[in-house]
């Protein structure tokens, strides 16, 4: 192995080390006992077991006593509901030296190695969590079972700027094939790190056998004896090697082309590895996992996605400025004006997470009606899917009513308008709640451009006055832009982000400034490739100019999801905060008078075009632009605006506004967001005079 134990403590000084210990375990039916592997950091299961050099030294010296016990098997388990979730990202940002980049790449191949290719027979028992490294190191035992309460299965490297180093690429194709293997590596990654369940993991053969949680260890145990001694013998597929894995590996290059554009090194390496594992030859494979490793873990791409990873994971979970959590109001009653789709939306969020009564009001009871009907209707769709039980979903529903008297808030100690987009109906909304509610009761609204100060202006207690700003789908996107006006007291402050918490969503505390970050951002650089368009650009040459960062969907792909009318909206409330720098489009003015939804139509095929109908509607002046120039204009324009959304502090730091964009707006984790490609390119720079971003926080640090 490559690491000595004193070398390993000198890599990551810092590192909370997972321990393997081994023990001799006597099972029925074996003569000999079998070593039993137990991985566990010292920590409670919120703090998961992973694995960096000392933890790799620990796993070798607990394989080299099994070895010594010449035991009947060997079996791989972790601590309670934990296995392990791979490798210690918190060390390997710290890494500035190549070499040692490449000994982490080459010693999790050496010791998990160990287990695969002695003939004794050895087994991963996972009994919980297990993802990355953790995963790999289960596909080198010869077996493997799951616990059934398992709730975190996969390999999320991809969705990093990684791909699986420690055998991952070349150990999981040759066991369940290479069609499976780029779903879970590869599609899975990409579609916002999206996990396995049990019965997939199961069914796709990742694993031999599950078993109940209650006697997870010593069923398994019993198992492993049977296969031992011959009497289960668990199946293996045989793999299609020819046309079967050339149209998964085709599959996966459209899927990383698709969603990554080429802007990802991890999920193009990704792909190449798969394609090698076709040869199932473990040396050239892992060889060439250890090189991809090593070159990728010292390119600030991939620093970029363990910034992410830390965004969301760490600052997330400690908003920077949220007042002190102790001030926060309980909230036993949430009232919604409104029953409209995003109304109804809310109802099934609060009432799901929180628990406690959920009234809405409209205007007329057909509405009030239909909403409430929605969310019963979506409980009801849960309950189909056994996401709550029969009882649960009776209690849920229970809970949820409608009524046009806004008294029926009285008792409400949160109440939150989704009515229209118009400041002169939110003050008339609010001055109505105001007349039924407690002095105490949070009054929050979900605009998404609108000036929570003007908003409260008129009222007696303009102090519990709050943006709650969500994000479209609501049980989806995981962002609460939080807005504090002028007068907005820290106890609704403290009681907006303890409700946010409650709905499990990451808060994010914004400035009261127009469309506050994330549509402020959009805005701005769509916006610019509206212009483009305007001066003579082709839509096509627009709408991919801004391919190379690798966003979930195009501009123009947004704004028909957006709404054009919608986006018409917030761009005239921005023009009318900041001329210099938004304008609003004629054409998208007449398109929306129009009535159009969307700039492009797609055939029986699938192939797109643009409506010919918006073409003869937009007038296009003749200075076209290449795509390169667009891209130019739109990157030098959002960050233009990030700097000065900066200065004006609508958020405390640049990794706010990377954190409301990857949470907010699906922008790639392993591009960081914004500003680290901003700084990469050298657009910051150019644009600004500095980059956004300290040295190494976001890049590698100088050695």
């Amino acid at each position: 192995m490559t690491f000595t134990a004193e070398e390993a403590k000198a890599a990551f000084p810092d590192e909370v080390v997972t321990h393997a210990v081994t023990r001799l375990v006597k099972v029925p039916g074996l003569e000999k006992p079998v070593a039993l592997i137990t991985l566990d950091n010292g920590h409670d299961h919120t703090r998961p077991n992973t694995f960096g050099p000392q933890g790799l030294v620990s796993l070798n010296a607990a394989i080299d006593k099994a070895f010594e016990a010449e035991p009947a098997a060997i079996a791989v388990t972790g601590k309670p509901f934990i296995f392990a979730v791979g490798a210690d990202l918190s060390g390997v940002e710290s890494v500035s030296d190549p070499k040692l980049a490449r000994e982490i790449a080459q010693t999790g191949h050496d010791v998990f190695r160990r287990l695969t290719e002695t003939k004794i027979p050895t087994f991963g028992f996972i009994n919980g969590a297990v993802m990355g490294g953790g995963l790999e190191l289960a596909l080198s035992c010869h077996y493997r079972t799951l616990s059934e309460n398992t709730a975190a299965i996969a390999f999320p490297e991809v969705f990093l700027g990684l791909f699986p180093g420690w055998g991952g690429t070349q150990l999981l194709p040759n066991l369940i094939g290479a069609d499976a293997a780029v779903t879970v590596i590869i599609e899975n990654a990409l579609a916002q790190n999206k996990m396995l369940n049990v019965k997939q993991t199961a069914e796709l053969g990742i694993v031999d056998a599950v078993f109940g949680s209650a006697d997870y260890l010593e069923q398994s145990l019993l198992w492993l004896a049977k296969v031992v001694n011959g009497e289960i013998t668990p199946a293996r597929p045989e793999i299609d090697r020819g046309s079967g894995w050339d149209a998964a590996i085709a599959r996966a290059k459209s899927l990383v082309d698709g969603r990554t554009h080429g802007a990802s090194p991890g999920a193009t390496k990704a792909v190449e590895l798969l394609e090698l594992a076709r040869e199932n030859d473990l040396d050239r494979g892992y060889a060439a996992e250890t090189d991809g490793l090593a070159e990728l873990l010292m390119s600030d791409v991939l620093r970029a996605g363990l910034y992410s990873f830390n965004l969301v994971n760490k600052r997330a979970k400690r908003p920077a400025g949220a007042p002190d959590k102790s001030l926060a109001r309980t909230v036993n009653k949430v009232g919604i004006v409104g029953a409209g789709l995003m109304a109804s939306q809310l109802a099934l969020l609060f009432v799901r997470r929180l628990k406690v009564p959920v009234v809405l009001t409209d205007v007329d009871q057909e509405r009030v009606d239909k909403g409430v009907g929605y969310v019963h209707a979506e409980i009801d769709k849960l309950l189909a899917k056994k996401r709550v039980s029969p009882d649960g979903a009776n209690r849920l529903k229970a809970l949820v009513s409608g009524s046009l008297d806004k008294a029926a808030f009285s008792d409400a100690d949160f109440v939150i308008e989704a009515v229209f987009e118009e400041l002169g109906v939110k003050q008339q909304v609010f001055a109505e709640l105001e007349q039924h509610v407690s002095p105490e009761a949070i009054l929050a609204t979900n605009t998404s451009s609108l000036s929570i100060t003007a908003m409260a202006s008129k009222l007696q207690h303009p102090e519990r006055v709050v943006g709650f700003h969500f994000f479209n789908p609501v049980a989806v996107l995981p962002l609460l832009e939080i807005v504090r006006g002028e007068r907005t007291d820290d106890a609704s402050l403290a009681t907006a982000f303890s409700v946010g918490k409650q709905l499990k969503k990451s808060s994010v505390l914004v400035k009261d400034a127009s469309a506050f970050v994330v549509n402020r951002l959009l805005l701005r650089f769509l916006g610019e490739v509206l212009v483009t368009v305007d001066e003579g650009t082709p839509f096509e040459v627009a709408d991919r100019a801004l391919e190379p960062l690798g966003l979930p969907m195009t501009p123009l792909t947004l704004m028909q999801l957006v709404g054009p009318a919608i986006a018409l909206h917030v761009g005239e409330t921005l023009h009318e905060a900041f001329p210099d720098r938004f304008t609003v489009s004629e054409n998208l003015a007449k398109f929306v008078k129009a009535g159009k939804k969307g700039v492009w139509i797609w055939d029986d095929q699938g192939n797109q075009s643009p409506d010919p109908e918006v073409v003869e509607l937009w007038t296009q002046g003749d200075r076209p632009s290449t795509s390169e120039q667009v891209r130019e204009r739109a990157l030098a324009a959002i960050a233009e605006e990030i700097r000065i959304m900066l200065d004006e502090g609508v958020v405390a730091e640049a990794q706010d506004i990377d954190l409301c964009l990857i949470l907010g707006a699906g922008w790639p984790f392993w591009n960081g967001g914004i500003t680290p490609y901003l700084d990469r390119s050298g657009v910051s720079e150019r644009v600004n005079g500095k980059p956004f971003l300290a040295p190494g926080v976001a890049s590698v640090p100088a050695s």
